[in-house]
């Protein structure tokens, strides 16, 4: 019989986790053990448990899952903003807590890292809210519950809870029996039902578009989703939380739609629409255009994972897997609809030794992307400046614009790095959320990793200021930092650190990233109030 531990450890390696993210704790010490001593897993240590939960995240949108080890109490509680993100973003992590001796958890003894209370459940009740599932792994009920947070995880795609008690990880399994694998399917009738209403709307609509949002992405539907929109012939958007999740250049995506905040021509071909297919979409306040989009509910199918919401109805046990099989092989071709195409942004003319703008810094983003990077952005003023730039063949826009933790994407990077090395990972923060998680950087150059981080420098929260009716409020100023100086300071030998200024500046230091063959940090500096014209827009709007 295997141990606990090594039951967990061994289906989370037949599920393709090789790498575990964390940061030790005494409880957790068998736990961290086991995982240092598998010759095929690799223990990913980070500053802190938030930063751990962060990078975990990020490796998991681009493998599909991802595994994080914390101690009890504090570490599990740090960690919880982290996982809470996950689990608004449907992103898989496996959570593995190491919990004090069983024997003193029935003692009810006082312990370190508790509450001084005798409790030893308290911190698995807080972190239920924003976990799928959750377990207290034993050596009776190892396997099955194993089994049955794994089966969940999968079917949800969201965070699990995995818990082991310090004298039962290296502890023999007692039972061997799993449970019944029992695939969750659709119902037949309403699968015909919400297929059969769908084929009729779209082949009868005077004109309709597409609308696949970041769920696609998460529960593997990208290609399925793709050939759904190329058997229906109908032109697609996306929503600001869905960007790049299908490729850009494709000839049938017309560009974002955000409600009245920009692209007028799209705008109003997507609200003159009788027919919405949106597949995996969220209708939050962002994705709306913080509510100035104009759609009629009664005209929008939404597919969900488990669900279909036509007009206002709503179609339970039914999965989006099986309605886009389905659509593939019924859907009519229409030749008869074509939409707009958004504008792209102009480069503004400019003098070499002239500050660096706003307009100016993301149109250069925009020619300095290339196929296939991937561009990671914090929920900031550069969220919505990157936003309306089209963006090269298989290059992905992720941001965690949803859940809206600043200081997530400096660790997120990290862990999308350490999943895909061989690609251009491209960081694109502000100072004011660098602050908050900036100790990751030292994890890139640690294992080897090569990333390009621009870092914004306007003197503050831009985006709180754009956000308050007063742009001047002091609690949006933060301390000034020499951010370039930071990579030396934290161990990133040998990286390419610059401090730019103006538009010559920048146009030398991009040039000379093209080719580059090590770590890069930059530091943007623009004036202090110079925001990009979306977020502008959205300023006038509140």
């Amino acid at each position: 019989m295997p141990t606990v531990i090594q039951y967990l450890l061994d289906r989370l390696k037949q599920l393709g986790i090789r790498d575990i993210f964390g940061v030790p704790g005494d409880f957790a010490f068998p736990i961290n053990n086991a995982i240092c001593d598998d010759k095929e897993l690799r223990w990913i240590g980070c500053c802190n448990e938030l930063n751990a939960a962060y990078a975990a995240d990020g490796y998991a949108r681009i493998k599909g899952m991802s595994a994080l080890s914390t101690t009890f109490g504090v570490g599990e509680l740090s960690t919880l903003c982290g996982i809470a993100g996950s689990y608004a973003e449907y992103d898989l992590v496996f959570h593995i807590v190491g919990m004090p001796k069983m024997q003193a958890q029935k003692r009810h003894d006082i312990l370190h890292h508790s509450l001084g209370d005798g409790e030893s459940t308290v911190f698995m009740e807080m972190a239920a809210p924003v976990v799928c599932a959750s377990t207290v792994l034993t050596p009776e009920n190892c396997v099955q519950e194993v089994e049955r947070v794994i089966e969940t995880a999968l079917e949800n795609r969201r965070p699990v809870y995995i818990a082991v008690p310090n004298d039962y990880v290296n502890a023999d399994i007692s039972s061997f029996t799993a449970p019944k694998e029992t695939p969750v399917k659709s119902d037949p009738a309403t699968l015909e039902e919400v297929v059969s209403i769908i084929e009729g709307k779209l082949s009868n609509a005077k004109q309709a578009c597409i609308m696949p949002g970041f769920l696609v992405d998460r529960f593997g539907l990208k290609d399925l989703t793709m050939a759904v929109i190329n058997a229906s012939g109908l032109p697609y958007v996306t929503m600001a939380l869905d960007k790049s999740v299908l490729d850009e250049t494709n000839p049938s995506y017309l560009g974002l739609y955000m409600g009245q905040l920009i692209n007028p021509e799209i705008r109003e071909f997507v609200e003159s629409c009788d027919c919405i297919l949106a597949i995996g979409t969220i209708p939050s306040d962002v994705n709306m255009g913080m509510f100035t989009a104009k759609l009629d509910k009664s005209r929008i199918i939404n597919i969900m994972p488990s669900s279909v919401h036509i007009g206002r109805t709503d179609y339970i046990n039914v999965k989006m897997l099986d309605v886009l099989e389905e659509l593939t092989r019924r859907l009519n071709k229409r030749t008869d609809i074509r939409g707009p195409v958004a504008r792209r942004p102009a480069i503004p003319r400019v003098n070499a030794k002239d500050p660096i703008t706003a307009d100016y810094l993301y149109s250069k983003y925009a020619e300095f992307f290339k196929p296939d990077d991937i561009i990671m952005a914090d929920s900031t003023s550069s969220f919505y400046g990157l936003l309306p730039l089209p963006l090269p063949k298989g290059a992905k826009f992720q941001n965690q614009i949803l859940w809206g933790a600043i200081g997530w994407a400096t660790p997120a990077s990290f862990g999308t790095a350490l999943a895909v090395p061989d690609r251009r990972v491209i960081l694109i923060t502000g100072e004011g959320s660098h602050q908050m998680t900036v100790q990751e950087i030292s994890q890139f150059y640690r294992y080897g990793l090569k990333p390009i981080i621009f870092v914004l420098n306007n003197h503050g929260y831009l985006i709180e200021k754009m956000l308050s009716k007063k742009l001047d409020y002091c609690y949006n100023d933060i301390a000034q930092w020499e951010y370039y100086k930071l990579p030396e300071v934290l161990g990133c030998n040998d990286w390419i650190t610059r401090k730019v200024t103006t538009c010559e500046d920048l146009d030398k230091v991009m040039r000379e990233l093209n080719n580059a063959k090590k770590g890069a940090y930059i530091e943007v500096v623009t004036p202090k109030l110079s925001a990009p014209p979306l977020m502008e827009t959205i300023h006038k709007n509140l």
